[in-house]
């Protein structure tokens, strides 16, 4: 419960609306209640000594009570389903703003299906939660504790002898309720593993068709789904045994009120009234016991979707900014400095992806990281942006420690293309303008020219008003870079990421983007990381990596006299008879620059 008491604070603001719902509820419960006793006036006297109309007032009033509870009723659902909704959504928007705060290593440990089972299938179910609790789950224990009340008040020894059945009855309802709780968090468990293979097929499915392996992925998801429902089976049969135990119970009730009541009427000791009251309430009783253990499979689904849910808010984030922390200043020169940085994913006694890294890149530079797969390139500018932090050592930008200032303050200045490129569905403006929504048309046409992604921009039906599909699934790789190092450019950043960016276009493209980037009126410092040799020659400075050390750093000319990875790499891309001049040849276009603004970086 104490996931429960902890997500009540999104009832909270709802608090009016809550409370007027269980008003409504309780006087719905007074009035079911006397049903009852109106019931036993009739028979005691009205029916029994033949007056007419006392049988008639007090039907007449049965009716104005029921008229009445119905309405009652039907405005607490109204404002139940309102609650209920609004906390779903509350909640919803809560967990999504705070898994945009998560670092990497957050989003590395929790995937993207069980985000998504947290956002939807888990919201969904305190949300049910709540209108539950406002309209029934409050209802039966009022009416519950009401009907005792009554029982004892209308017979102490009729009640006496059912409140051993009673007692028996809710022992059994706890133990399927606790019971309840854990098959259904395990229920959610396999819902996250079901989400999880069915987004990886659905992002991944033209890989899958590629390689022909759809029947493989059929049979991958076939055993999530079977093992989904064979538990969701194991759950609803273990509900649904609830209900035939406890008619059991309700029917054993009857049978001793009758018995035992007949007896004490024959006596003279009760009237047939009050047996028949006594029954009423003693359904009254039993019904709230019952209905309770139907609505315990939404309770056990809220109070393990809580706990689920409260996993994604009580997680403290890995990279937060320090207390008080300053921005980083205006006016970025775009100085980079590894100083002995080491690095390793999650645990502590993991293999070191980075280890030791000592690079200073100048303000302006354009440097290249080359290395082999698993080297440590992407972690290595990763750690830039402060999308991971450093095991040990330290990542300075302008002499500034990048832990100590804010992030927000930290990002601003740089500009990213990551490794894999990232559209959103919309226009190809509204792409292009993402990091700088207030860009004017000249500034978006001028960073998609340097991108060179104008010319088939323009070529596309609307032009810059096409629709981008979800991903650019309309397009093809090398056009989906180039828009993204367009994106990347109109933010006017200090610092340019280029993570094997360019690796889906071909040489003389990627050529000319490069000369682009070079003559931007803004002065810039580029981080470029690389695959192929021809991306890297004309850096200011090439470093290469080798198992998470730098181990070689210098220009092309340079490497190639000193270091034989540089020249081994070298020679398996472009042999022998390559020579860097070609890269400048004629076909090389003019740059394509965007002027300084004053606008966001």
């Amino acid at each position: 419960m104490d996931h429960i008491l902890k997500l009540s604070r999104f009832v909270k603001p709802y608090w009016r609306r809550s409370l007027a719902a269980l008003a409504l509820l309780t006087a719905v419960v007074f009035m079911d209640l006397s049903i009852p006793r109106l019931v036993e006036h009739i028979i005691d006297q009205g029916i029994t000594p033949h007056d007419q109309s006392v049988v008639i007032q007090t039907s007449l009033i049965m009716l104005s009570i029921s008229a009445t509870s119905t309405i009652f009723a039907v405005a607490n659902n109204w404002l139940s389903v309102q609650v209920g909704e609004s906390v779903a959504r509350d909640l919803r928007e809560a967990m999504f703003r705070k898994i945009q705060t998560f670092a990497f290593g957050d989003l590395d440990r929790l995937k993207t299906g069980q985000l998504l089972v947290r956002l939807t299938s888990d919201a969904g179910a305190v949300q049910r939660l709540t209108q539950v609790t406002l309209r029934i789950g409050t209802r039966a224990p009022l009416l519950m504790l009401g009907s005792l009340i009554l029982m004892i008040n209308t017979s102490q020894s009729l009640a006496l002898t059912m409140l051993p059945l009673l007692l028996i009855t809710s022992v059994i309802i706890v133990f399927f309720i606790s019971r309840t709780e854990p098959l259904f968090r395990l229920a959610q468990q396999k819902l996250d593993r079901l989400n999880t293979v069915l987004q990886e097929n659905i992002a991944g499915v033209r890989v899958i068709k590629g390689f022909v392996r759809a029947d493989y992925e059929a049979k991958h998801f076939e055993e999530a789904n079977e093992d989904f429902t064979a538990n969701s089976i194991r759950v609803m049969q273990f509900m649904s045994s609830m209900s035939p135990a406890l008619t059991v119970f309700v029917n054993v009730g009857m049978v001793i009120v009758i018995w035992a009541g007949g007896l004490q009427a024959i006596g003279g000791r009760l009237t047939v009234g009050q047996i028949v009251a006594f029954t009423n309430y003693l359904l009254t009783t039993m019904t709230p016991l019952i209905m309770m253990t139907m609505l315990s499979t939404v309770w056990a689904g809220g109070i393990a979707s809580a706990r689920r849910v409260d996993e994604i808010l009580d997680t403290v984030p890995e990279i937060q900014d320090l207390p008080d922390a300053p921005a980083l200043a205006d006016g970025a020169r775009g100085r980079v400095v590894f100083e002995n940085v080491s690095f390793h994913y999650n645990s502590d006694h993991a293999e070191r992806v980075l280890d030791g890294v000592e690079l200073t890149v100048e303000p302006g530079e354009t440097v290249a990281i080359l290395g082999a797969t698993g080297a440590g390139k992407s972690t290595l500018i990763n750690l830039v942006p402060r999308f991971y932090d450093t095991t040990a050592g330290r990542v300075l930008i302008d002499g500034v420690d990048i832990r100590t200032v804010r992030q927000d303050s930290l990002l601003a200045p740089i500009g990213i293309v990551p490794q894999e490129t990232i559209l959103f569905s919309g226009s190809v403006r509204d792409n292009i303008r993402y990091g700088n929504p207030q860009a004017s048309e000249s500034e978006v046409i001028a960073a998609a020219k340097a991108a060179q992604a104008h010319d088939f921009i323009m070529a596309m039906p609307q032009g810059y008003d096409s629709h981008v599909e979800a991903r650019g699934a309309n397009l093809s790789g090398g056009q989906k870079q180039r828009l993204a190092i367009a994106r990347a450019v109109l933010t006017q950043p200090r610092i340019l990421i280029l993570d094997d960016s360019t690796s889906s276009v071909d040489v003389e493209t990627e050529t000319r983007i490069q000369d682009a980037l070079k003559g931007q009126a803004f002065t810039h410092t580029s981080l470029v990381v690389a695959q192929r040799i021809s991306t890297v020659l004309r850096a200011d400075k090439i470093v290469v990596l080798d198992k998470g050390r730098v181990a070689a750093q210098g220009t092309h000319q340079e490497l190639m006299r000193t270091s034989p990875i540089y020249r081994e790499i070298y020679d398996s891309q472009l042999g022998d008879g390559f020579h860097i001049e070609e890269l400048n040849g004629e076909g090389s276009r003019s740059p394509c620059k965007i002027p300084r603004t004053g606008g966001p970086a």
